[in-house]
C-alpha cells in the first residue's frame, strides 16, 4: 500500500502569526522518565496578522497533557481541540491572555535527540528546528520572539548543575535532597533557541572583559575527568569574542556564557542564547586525543556558535526558508575568523575543497535546491551544504562586489536596523543597497536559482594591437550551451590577473567600455567581452582568483599554461587551483584510457609541477601540503561525468599517485626525514602546517607500494607523539593487509577503548579501507561492544564514513554496499530520522554511475522508498532521489 505523501510547506504560503507570545515562564521538574513542565505563556493578538482570528493553534507533540488553563481557570473540553500535532484554543477573546499548560515528558525514551532527552545521565535539549514542541505547547516558529524565565528543579546529587538561557538570577535548596535554579534571558528569542542542561558535570572557568568594560563569566561543562581537554575550546571562545568586537563591532550582551559538551547530539553544535550545546567531539581536544583537523574544527565551530549571538540570535530568521540568513552569514564570519587566526590562503583552499566536495554534488543531483528553497517537507533536511557553504559564498561575493568599507557599513546597518527582529533575505540585502546606492535585485537571483552556474572563458590575444580580449559566458545549471539564455543571468564577480612570461602581474588597463572594478570583472549579462590594452606579449590569464564566485569555470588554458600558473601565479589560491586542474586533467586522461581498455602514460608534467612546489621552501608548509595533495577519487568521480566506474576511478588515482611518488621519490624521502618532530606539541598553525606536510609526504611515499614504504607507515604510527600522526598512519594502514596493519589497529583499540570519542578514529579508519573484506569488516563492527547505533557520532564514524569516503566498497558492482546502507537507514529511521535522512543522502549521485551499479543503487533506493512508516525526513530525501 502506497503511503500518503506528507504535507509540503511553501515559502509563498508564509503568513504572519495570528498571535504573538510576549513572555514564557517555564517551571521544569526534571525526572528521567517523567519530567513535569509547567508553562505560562502571555499571548497577545498580532496587529500585523493578515486575517485576525479567535482561534489559535499551538504546536505540541509526543508528550502527555496534565492540564490546560486560560487566565487562571482550567479550560473545559469544548474550549480546546487536541490533535497529534498540537492544540487549538477556540473562541479566544480579542485581548492579551495567559495560557498555562502542564505537560509530562519522558527524556529517557527520546532516542531522536530532539526536544528534551538524556545522554549519559545528562538532561539536554535540542530545539532547532522544531524540538520545543516536544516539551510543551508553543507557537513554535522563528518569527515568534519572547522573553523567557525558566525555573529548573532536580535531585541535587543526580544534577548538581542546572543551566538554561540567559543569566542565573536565583538558586537554592529544597527539601528531600532537591534544589532549584532560576534563569532569565532579557533578549527576545524564538523557541528554537531555548535550552536546558542538567546533570553531574565538571567544568573549567574563565572570564572575558568586553570592549565596554563589562566582565563576562565563561564556563565550559564536560564529563568529569575531561576538563583539561576543554582548554583549547575556551581559548578559541575568548579569541572569537575579541575578534567579533574588533572586526564587526559586536559585543556580548549577557553576564554569563556557558558551553556544554554532550556525547549524544545530532548536530555539531547549537547556538542557544547564552547556553551553547556542543557535540563533545567539537569541544574536547589534547595532543594525545585529537588531530590537528579536530583542533581547527573546534576553533571554527566554537567561533561559529558564538558569532550566532548576533547573526542568528539577536537577529533571527523570519521563517525557515530564510535559514541561510543566519547559517550562511555565520559560516562566512567563522571562515573570516579562521583566515585571520591561520593562513588565509590555506583556509580559503579548505573552504573551497569543502564546497566542491559537498555542495557542488548536491547542486548537481536530485537534492539540489536554492540557497533559499521554495518548499520543504521536513526542515531538518535543509541543513545542507547549499544553505551553509554556498550561503557563505554569496556573502563573500557581496564583499567582493561592494568593497570592504561599504560591506562593513551594510553589516552595521543590518545589526542596527534589525536587532531583536526576525528578518528576511530582502531585509539583509536592503541594508547593502542603502549603503552602496546600488540595486541588488539581480544579485538576489543567487538566492533563488538552484544549481552551480557554468562560466565559460575564451581568451584572444592580438599582438599587433597589443590587446587581450576575454569573453565570458554564463551557462545555466543543467542546460546545454545552446539553451543557456533560458535562465536569467546572475551577477558574477570574476577576479582576474594577467601573468606575463616572467611570472609578474601586468597592470590591468581596460579599454573603453570594459567594466572593471579594481581587478574584478562584474559579469551581469549572459555573455560579455572585456578588452585590455597595453598587452604586447601573450600573458597567462589567472581567472577567478580567490574563487571569487561559486561557479564551474571552463577556460582554454593548455597544460603548459596551468603548469606555469602553478609555479608563478601571485595569487596563491590560483596557484593551488592551477595545480589541481592539471592533476585532474591527468587523472581524467588515465581514467578514460582505462575505461577504453588502453594505457595512459600521462603524469610526468604534473609530477614535475609538484616537485617545484616541494622544493620551494619559502612557502608555508601547510600550503605546500595542499599543493602536494592530488585531487581525490571522489573529485575524479564528480568530474568524470556520466557512467562513472568507481573502481576504475580508484585505479586511475593509484596509477597517478604511484607515478608522482616514483618521480619525486628521493626528494620526498629527504623532506619527510627533515620534518621529524621535535619539542612539545602545539596546536598553532605553524606547527600544524609542519605536521600536515609530513603526513602528506607519507601518503605520497605509501603510494609507491614498496616494502620499505609499508614498513615506514607502521614506524610512523608507533613513533607518533601526536594523534595527528597516529591517526593518519592508521588510516593508511587500513588499506594494507592484516599482516601489516593488525598490530597497529589492536594497539589503538586497546589504548583508546575507554574513550568513546577517540575510538571513533578507529571505526572511521576501518570504514575507509579499500580491502576486499571492508564491507564484511564494517558489518561485523556493528556488533562490536564499542559501537552503539543510537549514538550519532558512532553512526557517522562507521556507517556514514563507509558510504561517503569508501568509493570502492560502497560502490561494489554487486550492490552489497548500497543494500548495507539501505538496511541501516531503515533501522535508524525508527528512532532518529535526522541521522537516517542524512545517511540516505549518500545515494544521491546514483544516476551518474555506470549501468550495473546504477541499477543496484536504484534497487536499494526503491526498497527504502517502499518501506512502511518512513519518517518525513527520509521520505523527502528518498522521494527526490527516486523521482529525479
Amino acid at each position: 500500500m502506497k503511503q500518503p505523501r506528507p504535507r509540503t510547506i511553501h515559502l509563498k504560503d508564509y503568513r504572519p502569526p495570528s498571535h504573538l507570545v510576549e513572555t514564557v515562564h517555564l517551571d521544569i521538574v526534571l525526572d528521567a522518565s517523567r519530567t513535569r513542565v509547567r508553562s505560562k505563556l502571555r499571548i497577545t493578538p498580532n496587529p500585523a496578522a493578515v486575517s485576525p482570528t479567535s482561534e489559535l493553534k499551538l504546536d505540541g507533540e509526543l508528550f502527555d497533557v496534565e492540564s490546560l488553563s486560560l487566565d487562571g481557570r482550567l479550560m473545559t473540553p469544548g474550549s480546546w481541540t487536541k490533535t497529534t500535532s498540537g492544540v487549538t484554543l477556540n473562541a479566544l477573546p480579542d485581548r492579551t491572555i495567559v495560557f498555562e499548560a502542564v505537560t509530562l515528558v519522558d527524556p529517557d525514551s527520546n532516542k531522536a535527540l530532539q526536544g528534551l532527552y538524556r545522554s549519559k545521565g545528562i538532561f539536554c535539549t535540542q530545539c532547532e528546528a522544531e524540538g520545543f514542541r516536544r516539551i510543551t505547547y508553543m507557537l513554535d516558529r522563528p518569527d515568534v520572539l519572547a522573553i523567557y524565565t525558566v525555573r529548573l528543579e532536580a535531585d541535587v546529587e543526580a544534577a548538581p548543575v542546572l543551566l538554561a538561557n540567559g543569566n542565573q538570577v536565583e538558586r537554592g535548596t529544597l527539601g528531600a535532597g532537591r534544589h532549584y535554579a532560576i534563569w532569565h534571558d532579557p533578549h527576545p528569542k524564538p523557541s528554537y533557541l531555548f535550552a536546558v542542561v542538567a546533570g553531574d558535570l565538571g567544568s573549567i572557568a574563565s572570564d572575558f572583559t568586553t570592549m565596554s568594560g563589562r566582565k563576562v563569566d565563561l564556563r565550559i561543562y564536560v564529563e568529569h575527568g575531561k576538563e583539561p581537554r576543554a582548554a583549547w575550546a575556551m581559548d578559541a571562545l575568548k579569541r572569537a569574542m575579541r575578534w567579533d568586537e574588533t572586526r564587526f563591532g559586536r559585543e556580548y550582551d549577557l553576564s554569563q556564557f556557558n558551553i556544554v559538551a554532550v556525547s549524544d547530539f545530532n548536530m555539531g553544535a547549537m547556538e542557544n542564547k547564552g547556553l551553547n550545546i556542543f557535540n563533545d567531539r567539537l569541544v574536547l581536544a589534547s595532543a594525545e586525543s585529537a588531530t590537528d583537523a579536530q583542533f581547527e574544527a573546534i576553533e571554527s565551530v566554537v567561533a561559529h556558535e558564538y558569532f550566532h549571538n548576533w547573526t542568528g540570535n539577536r537577529i533571527t530568521c523570519r521563517d525557515w526558508f530564510q535559514l541561510c540568513l543566519k547559517e550562511g552569514l555565520t559560516v562566512y564570519r567563522d571562515q573570516e575568523f579562521s583566515s585571520d587566526e591561520r593562513s588565509a590562503t590555506v583556509q580559503r583552499i579548505a573552504d573551497v575543497r569543502q564546497l566542491k566536495a559537498l555542495q557542488f554534488p548536491e547542486d548537481a543531483g536530485p537534492l539540489a535546491h536554492a540557497v533559499r528553497p521554495e518548499s520543504y517537507i521536513e526542515i531538518n533536511n535543509f541543513y545542507t551544504a547549499t544553505v551553509y557553504e554556498k550561503g557563505a559564498e554569496l556573502v563573500r561575493m557581496l564583499h567582493t562586489l561592494l568593497g570592504a568599507e561599504t560591506f562593513q557599513r551594510g553589516m552595521d546597518l543590518y545589526f542596527h536596523r534589525h536587532d531583536g527582529m526576525a528578518a528576511t533575505i530582502e531585509d539583509f540585502l536592503a541594508c547593502f543597497e542603502k549603503c552602496s546606492g546600488q540595486s541588488l535585485a539581480q544579485f538576489q537571483r543567487w538566492y533563488s536559482q538552484p544549481g552551480t552556474p557554468g562560466l565559460d572563458c575564451q581568451i584572444v590575444h592580438d599582438p599587433k594591437r597589443a590587446t587581450l580580449t576575454i569573453t565570458l559566458a554564463q551557462i545555466a545549471p543543467g542546460l546545454p550551451r545552446a539553451t543557456q539564455k533560458a535562465a536569467a543571468p546572475l551577477t558574477i564577480p570574476v577576479r582576474i590577473g594577467l601573468v606575463d612570461p616572467t611570472g609578474r602581474d601586468q597592470p590591468l588597463r581596460a579599454a573603453d567600455g570594459t567594466k572593471l572594478s579594481g581587478d574584478v570583472i562584474v559579469l551581469d549579462q549572459a555573455r560579455a567581452s572585456y578588452t585590455f590594452t597595453g598587452v604586447p606579449e601573450r600573458p597567462i590569464v589567472s581567472m577567478l582568483r580567490g574563487f571569487s564566485a561559486p561557479v564551474n569555470l571552463t577556460v582554454d588554458h593548455s597544460d603548459g599554461d596551468l603548469a606555469f600558473l602553478a609555479v608563478h601565479d601571485s595569487d596563491l589560491f590560483n596557484r593551488w587551483q592551477a595545480s589541481q586542474l592539471l592533476g585532474m586533467r591527468t587523472l581524467l586522461h588515465i581514467y578514460r584510457a582505462l575505461k577504453s581498455g588502453k594505457r595512459s602514460t600521462r603524469g610526468t608534467p604534473y609530477a614535475a609541477t609538484l616537485a617545484r612546489a616541494l622544493a620551494n621552501t619559502s612557502l608555508d608548509p601547510a600550503y605546500r601540503a595542499e599543493l602536494l595533495r592530488l585531487p581525490s577519487v571522489l573529485d575524479l568521480m564528480r568530474e568524470a561525468g556520466v557512467d562513472v566506474d568507481p573502481a576504475l576511478a580508484m585505479r586511475a588515482h593509484r596509477v597517478l599517485s604511484r607515478r608522482v611518488a616514483t618521480h619525486l621519490g628521493l626528494d620526498i624521502e629527504k623532506s619527510y626525514r627533515s620534518l621529524r618532530p621535535s619539542g612539545p606539541f602545539s596546536p598553532d598553525a605553524k606547527s600544524a602546517g609542519h605536521r600536515a606536510l609530513r603526513t602528506t609526504l607519507l601518503t605520497l611515499l605509501s603510494a609507491r607500494g614498496l616494502p620499505g614504504d609499508k614498513k615506514r607507515i607502521a614506524e610512523h604510527y608507533f613513533a607518533a607523539r601526536t594523534m595527528t600522526d597516529q591517526a593518519h598512519a592508521l588510516a593508511l594502514l587500513a588499506h594494507e593487509t592484516p599482516d601489516v596493519s593488525a598490530k597497529a589497529f589492536d594497539h589503538f583499540r586497546d589504548r583508546w577503548q575507554a574513550d568513546d570519542l577517540v575510538i571513533d578514529i578507529w571505526f572511521s579508519a576501518q570504514a575507509q579501507s579499500s580491502r576486499a573484506s571492508a564491507l564484511k569488516d564494517v558489518t561485523k563492527l556493528l556488533s562490536h561492544p564499542l559501537f552503539k547505533i543510537t549514538t550519532p557520532n558512532k553512526v557517522r564514524a562507521l556507517i556514514a564514513t563507509f558510504a561517503t569516503a569508501n568509493p570502492l566498497n560502497f560502490h561494489r558492482p554487486d550492490g552489497a554496499g548500497y543494500e548495507f546502507v539501505a538496511d541501516q537507514v531503515l533501522v535508524i529511521d525508527g528512532f532518529n530520522p535526522q541521522v537516517a535522512s542524512r545517511l540516505a543522502s549518500s545515494l544521491r549521485s546514483w544516476r551518474g554511475l555506470e549501468p550495473v551499479r546504477r541499477m543496484a543503487a536504484r534497487k536499494a533506493i526503491d526498497r527504502v522508498a517502499s518501506a512502511p512508516g518512513l519518517s518525513r525526513d527520509v521520505f523527502e530525501v528518498i522521494s527526490k532521489m527516486r523521482d529525479d
